[in-house]
């Protein structure tokens, strides 16, 4: 039996960031094989885990992970029980580990099927187990309720960028692949800044897609029963015609290119891709995008 010295707890305690005390007991049971402490301890984490699983998590972060060449980005959302945790070092040190599995792995169509892989940092374990081991180091439980990860040129084009934007210290996240024909324009700061530009807007004014053909056909149906509730009394004829008005100004609010620009409330986005692109003497286009929001998915 190996002598459990203070040397060899402080180890056990930076590999597992668990308490003193707990490193301690983990040695003592496992007779000072340090492997054999970190699976004890491991095991008991998941216990506690499960315990905490019932537990409310409506606080949390949104974070993202953009690769060198812009090429590659991930967007989570990662959900606790307190804002004290979700500040905590070692929580966000969690999150980044769970954004460079994600932007490395292969790509998982689910949460489901995310926390099913081998976790990169550590092949003996699963995401989940990885999560769960999380949970009961920090004593509170945790949720990944979504995540996004984008791929320059897996749904088409060519050129471009990934690009992400983070408000408000992690409540809100941002991420986007947006478009053009050349690979000299996607590096010029002109369409950087513009990219940069439409993630700021896209935080801010909550589009819920790109054009008006894709607002979904019962939130437009919904919307023509709201307005012909109000103008029940007016001929029919009339109704129609004010309805097409309404909804313009509806798709103004809910697709991104028909918004007011937050910076030129005049201009639309889709006029500022227009003109941007004219600058630059290339089409410029928004392929995709996500708005992640904390709590959203809780409420």
């Amino acid at each position: 039996m190996a002598e459990v010295t203070l040397e060899l707890i402080k180890t056990l305690r930076e590999k597992t960031n668990a308490g003193m005390m707990d490193c301690k007991a983990a040695l003592t049971e496992a007779a000072g094989s340090l492997e054999e402490a970190e699976t004890i301890l491991r095991k008991k984490g998941i216990a506690s885990a499960d315990k905490k699983a019932s537990r409310a998590t409506s606080e949390g972060v949104v974070a993202s992970l953009i690769n060198e060449d812009a090429k590659t980005g991930v967007l989570i959302e990662v959900n606790c029980e307190t804002d004290f945790v979700a500040k905590n070092e070692n929580f966000r040190a969690f999150v980044d580990a769970l954004l460079e599995h994600i932007a490395v792995s292969e790509k998982a169509d689910s949460v489901e099927a995310l926390l099913e892989q081998p976790f990169v940092g550590d092949k003996s374990t699963t995401v989940g187990d990885f999560v769960k081991g999380k949970i009961g180091q920090l004593g509170e439980n945790m949720a990944v309720p979504r995540f996004a990860r984008y791929q320059l040129g897996e749904e088409g084009g060519e050129a471009g960028v990934i690009a992400s934007y983070i408000h408000l210290q992690g409540k809100v996240g941002v991420l986007i692949e947006a478009n053009c024909a050349s690979d000299k324009v996607a590096q010029d700061e002109i369409f950087r800044e513009l990219v940069k530009d439409i993630t700021l807007h896209i935080a801010a004014a909550q589009p819920l897609c790109i054009s008006r053909d894709e607002v979904p056909e019962e939130k437009v149906e919904k919307e023509k029963e709201i307005y012909r509730e109000q103008m029940k009394d007016k001929p029919a004829n009339i109704v129609e015609k004010i309805i097409g008005g309404k909804l313009d100004k509806f798709y103004g609010t809910v697709a991104l290119l028909e918004q007011g620009f937050i910076k030129d409330p005049d201009q639309t986005i889709g006029d500022l891709l227009k003109a941007k692109g004219k600058e630059l003497g290339d089409e410029i286009t928004v392929r995709r995008f996500e708005r992640f929001a904390v709590g959203e998915t809780t409420a």
